[in-house]
């Protein structure tokens, strides 16, 4: 008797692992408390100037850390203990937390202390990202790994959703409230780091210094697949991405306020969360590719709906397929990456994967603060969502291996 080539596998199997769940734990404690902070941030930023360019400013400050470290942060992941590696970098950013509320309570006059507050936020972040992102693999056998990734995927955008109108419900009693919080959500994400019990150590490679550091750089410029599908996110959110000017559009445009910054914060994710559901008990069975490549596009037209919008409700309903639009790519890339890296390099691939998604999203925030600063809020919306379908368009032409990928399990390492 041999078994079937493409075993079906139970919608909830990834979940009959502990060390997965307490992933999860992590994985949406954590994101929650970032995504509060980053409401309250940008509000409290813009209160303070109102000038779309010191939004920009927020997540070039995240993002910097990032780009800077890529070389070194991937390099720990994979020399050192996954779990002892989140431990120390969560441990500081919740300090990070903890000072954003000792400064606010002091009473805050200058956005300065805040962004020198957010590049150590954004370092604690560069280190601790691959670590999480390489730890997935090594808690769930691999072929419950693509039902693990919807889960995981499903966990964080719950946490997006709930995060932002959480955050926006809780700044009206006073930003103090937020990093209140966001510190305790931080202290449980290090608890439950704290309970794992996998070993999440690979084994060590002999090969030269240099040669370990950049290996991550190398991989994944050899791989079209792989480079094909980190640079399409890259820029297509890049360009398309509108995070950093919603609280012009709650503030000044649909004029609804911090409750409705926060739903406008949460929407993407509504989108995103039910399309990951969707995923982890219907997932891709062929043309992997061609899906990816057509909901990349389907964001950015949905972008340039929500750039010419003035109904609240109409932006909200944008913003929502935006958010399945953007699953549907994280899905297919985070499998691709993680399915075609072997395990001794997961954590420098995740870090050049990470330092992508970073540009994307903290280095598109300063793109957009600066397009709106140039152009004007609306046509900065509208001129990226056009510049995403150009992407699509362009990358579909070049990436023709990316375009042809079929089921994700036939991915190999």
């Amino acid at each position: 008797m041999t078994d079937s080539p493409h075993p079906i596998v139970a919608p909830r199997a990834a979940l009959r692992h502990r060390d997965f769940r307490l992933f999860l734990a992590v994985r949406f404690f954590s994101n929650v408390g970032h995504l509060i902070q980053m409401v309250a941030v940008g509000w409290q930023v813009y209160d303070l100037t109102h000038s779309p360019l010191d939004l920009g400013y927020v997540g070039l400050a995240v993002f910097l850390p990032q780009i800077l470290c890529v070389l070194v942060t991937g390099a720990v992941a994979d020399r050192f203990d996954r779990r002892r590696v989140a431990l120390l970098f969560l441990s500081l950013e919740t300090l990070s937390a903890a000072a954003l509320l000792l400064l606010t309570l002091q009473g805050l006059t200058s956005v300065l202390p805040i962004f020198a507050v957010l590049v150590v936020a954004g370092f604690a972040r560069a280190f601790l990202g691959p670590a999480l992102q390489s730890v997935v693999p090594l808690v769930v056998p691999r072929e419950h790994f693509t039902n693990a990734v919807a889960w995981s995927s499903t966990v964080w955008q719950v946490g997006v959703i709930g995060g932002p109108a959480l955050g926006g419900l809780l700044y009206g009693f006073g930003p103090e409230m937020v990093y209140g919080l966001v510190t305790a959500f931080l202290v449980i994400s290090v608890l439950a780091v704290s309970r794992m019990e996998t070993r999440l150590k690979s084994e060590t490679e002999q090969a030269p210094m240099l040669q370990r550091l950049t290996a991550g750089m190398r991989f994944v410029w050899s791989r079209p697949v792989i480079l094909g599908a980190i640079s399409l996110d890259l820029f297509a959110v890049l360009f398309g991405g509108a995070t950093a000017l919603l609280p012009i559009f709650a503030r000044d445009i649909l004029m609804v306020g911090p409750w409705g910054l926060g739903l406008l914060r949460s929407a993407p994710a509504i989108g995103a969360a039910a399309c990951a559901v969707w995923l982890a008990h219907h997932p891709l069975k062929k043309h992997a590719g061609l899906v990816m490549f057509s909901c990349v596009g389907g964001f950015g037209l949905a972008t340039v709906i929500f750039g010419l919008s003035k109904n609240f409700a109409l932006s909200l309903g944008t913003l929502v397929i935006m958010g399945c639009c953007d699953m549907v790519s994280v899905y297919v890339r985070q499998s691709l990456v993680q399915l075609w890296t072997p395990d001794a390099m997961r954590g420098r691939v995740s870090a050049v994967n990470l330092v992508f998604i970073g540009a994307s999203n903290e280095l598109g925030e300063f793109e957009s603060g600066v397009t709106a600063a140039w152009f004007g809020t609306i046509p900065a919306v509208i001129i990226g969502g056009v510049g995403t379908l150009l992407v699509v368009g362009l990358w579909a032409w070049r990436f023709k291996e990316l375009r042809q990928v079929n089921r994700l399990e036939d991915a190999r390492s």
